[in-house]
Formats: structure tokens, C-alpha cells, sequence
């Protein structure tokens, strides 16, 4: 019995330490004095969705969800103001014939409903593709050729 409520009291542990570290929605008010600096470099011409923070490998982080031109722009930075990625939405067949057809070839079958460019330190790391298949929703990602990713950027 006492494994058993070992085992529950774990998991229950592991489960609020996740859901304590979720992305959660902020007001622009809350974001810190570098971020809010340094956000105001990319906002020529956005409008401005929201707002979050989340912790990603152990560090805290901040995300401005921008419409820039009719398109999907989400800029994170670290407390520090610095810029970590920009994911940025592009039309499926603006993209070398390489990349689109590893996008499809992942989808498998499945309708692509967005494409974005993912890039960080200033330089494209991948392309993520959010599929439907059957009313499920997943996402994919190939490299900035269209190759598989050794891991998930």
C-alpha cells in the first residue's frame, strides 16, 4: 500500500509542477522593463494579440503574439530582453519544393492549416506545419531544406 500512495503522491507532484510551469497568459503591464524595451523593436505595423510566459529549459520566457501584414508573428525573449525565436507564418507554396514536400510527406494525409518559419539567433532553424487529420490536431517540423530534424527545434 505504501508503494501505491508513493506512486500517487508522485504523480501528483509531477503534475503540478507541470501545470505550475504552463504557459500562461500576461498583460503587457507585467512584462519586464528589458522585454518590454526590446519588444518595442518589432512592432512597426503589428497589432498585438497577447501576451504569455512559460519556463523553457529551466529559464523563464516571454511571448508577444503579433498579426504583422496579415500574417502570425510570435516573438519570445528571456527576462533579459533578448531575443530568443521568432515563429512567423508563410504561405505553404512560397517554400522551395524541397521543404514543401517534406511538410506533406509528414502530414500523411492530413489537411496543413499553418506554416511557420522558425528562427533563432537571427538564422531559420525549421519550418513547422500544424496539421488536421480527422479532426486531430498535431504539428511537424522539417529543417530549413525540407531534411528530418535529429531533435525538435
Amino acid at each position: 500500500m505504501r508503494i501505491f500512495n508513493a506512486a500517487v503522491l508522485m504523480t501528483a507532484i509531477s503534475v503540478s509542477t507541470l501545470s505550475a510551469f504552463a504557459e500562461k497568459s500576461i498583460q503587457r503591464s507585467e512584462l519586464p522593463p528589458a522585454v518590454e524595451k526590446s519588444l518595442q523593436q518589432h512592432l512597426a505595423g503589428a497589432t498585438i494579440k497577447g501576451f504569455s510566459t512559460d519556463k523553457e529549459n529551466g529559464k523563464v520566457v516571454y511571448e508577444a503574439e503579433l498579426i504583422v501584414n496579415g500574417h502570425t508573428k510570435d516573438i519570445q525573449f528571456d527576462s533579459n530582453g533578448n531575443l530568443q525565436e521568432i515563429e512567423e507564418q508563410v504561405v505553404l507554396d512560397t517554400l522551395s519544393p524541397q521543404v514543401k514536400a517534406a511538410l506533406l510527406a509528414k502530414a500523411k494525409g492530413g489537411t496543413i492549416t499553418k506554416v511557420e518559419a522558425l528562427r533563432k539567433q537571427d538564422k531559420l532553424v525549421a519550418y513547422e506545419a500544424q496539421i488536421d487529420k480527422s479532426g486531430r490536431h498535431s504539428e511537424v517540423q522539417v529543417g530549413p531544406e525540407g531534411q528530418t530534424l535529429h531533435h525538435e527545434e
